[in-house]
C-alpha cells in the first residue's frame, strides 16, 4: 500500500466516519488540538484502523502520534 492509498483511506473515514471537516484536515493537523478528535474518537480510529489497514493498534505506541502526518507514519510503518 502507497503512502497515497493510506492519505486517501484515512482521509475518507474522518471525513465519513468521526464528521471532521475536510478543511481541517492537513498532515500538520494536530489530531486533538486543531481536527478535536477525542477519546471517544479514538475508540472508533481503532477499529477502524483494524478493518481498514489490517493490523491493531497498541495504545502505548499512539502517545507519541500528535499530527495527522505522524498518524501516517505510524499506520504505513505497520502496514505488512
Amino acid at each position: 500500500m502507497t503512502r497515497t492509498e493510506i492519505e486517501e483511506r484515512v482521509k475518507a473515514f474522518l471525513i465519513d466516519d468521526l464528521e471532521i471537516e475536510e478543511d481541517k484536515i492537513f498532515p500538520e493537523s494536530m489530531l486533538k488540538e486543531d481536527m478535536g478528535i477525542d477519546s471517544l474518537d479514538y475508540v472508533d480510529i481503532v477499529v477502524i484502523v483494524e478493518k481498514n489497514f489490517g493490523f491493531k493498534i497498541k495504545p502505548q505506541e499512539m502517545t507519541n502520534v500528535k499530527t495527522l502526518a505522524q498518524f501516517y507514519d505510524y499506520i504505513e510503518s505497520n502496514v505488512a
